[in-house]
């Protein structure tokens, strides 16, 4: 299976052409949040019609799955807390997405949705509980959010990382967690795009500007994850114990 991990594209849409003519090469393409831009000028409304006519024609019912990020809340849901009520409409198109499972032959991928207040906290705890106790030989999720205490969170300055994930990792041990909203790690010394949390990967494409995103693509038959950006590729193997020193700074 090859996955094409993006993130943060914040209705950039340059970066969505580049992923839909992109989709077709990929098993799995996951838009790990942040799909709209509350900083634009466009409306989240007129955003929002625009982005689902993208989802639609990026192999949706074979290989997309997005989850929410904390840009694309949009209205209250029925416990009064935040959420991406917009996203439900992608389903139409036969996308997997916030709080939905699928499994492709012997890998289970969880999208877990940003979550806005403890009703969400609580459904999110509850969906990798349950995830757990079916896990197949490979477990994957998707959050929008890295973990507290990984290089993948390192904005430059500080740590910006989620306590909960990192909690939630400790416990369940998933085999990879691919995230984003954290824009710089790659980018700054003492970041990273991927790190190995226990017997866990951790990857963060970070975001850049320009047509093309920056990404990750992880070949599972082959062993192999790239990151690829502005300024270059780099690549490690999924079989070793940790992420490889970086040279690029």
């Amino acid at each position: 299976m090859r996955i094409l991990l993006v993130s943060d594209l914040h209705y950039t849409l340059p970066q969505l052409d580049w992923v839909v003519r992109a989709a077709p090469s990929y098993d799995l393409v996951v838009l790990a949040g942040d799909h709209l831009d509350v900083a634009s000028p466009v409306s989240l409304d007129a955003q929002s019609v625009v982005l689902l006519r993208y989802f639609s024609l990026m192999n949706p019912g074979q290989s997309l799955v997005l989850a929410s990020g904390n840009h694309d809340l949009t209205g209250a849901d029925r416990h009064g807390e935040r959420a991406a009520l917009w996203l439900t409409e992608s389903r139409r198109a036969g996308v997997f997405m916030d709080g939905d499972s699928l499994t492709i032959g012997e890998t289970l991928i969880t999208i877990c949705p940003w979550w806005d207040g403890p009703a969400g906290r609580a459904a999110v705890d509850m969906q990798l509980a349950t995830d757990a106790r079916r896990r197949p030989a490979r477990w994957v999720w998707i959050y929008h959010w890295p973990p507290l205490g990984s290089p993948t969170c390192w904005t430059g300055k500080r740590e910006y990382g989620d306590a909960d994930v990192a909690a939630w990792i400790a416990s369940h041990r998933p085999d990879f967690v691919l995230t984003g909203h954290v824009h710089e790690p790659p980018f700054k010394p003492a970041g990273a795009w991927a790190d190995r949390m226990g017997s866990t990967w951790v990857f963060n494409a970070g975001r850049q500007i320009g047509p093309v995103p920056a990404h990750i693509v992880i070949d599972l038959e082959a062993g192999t994850a790239s990151w690829r950006s502005m300024m270059g590729e780099e690549a490690l193997e999924l079989a070793a114990e940790r992420a490889p020193a970086r040279s690029v700074f």
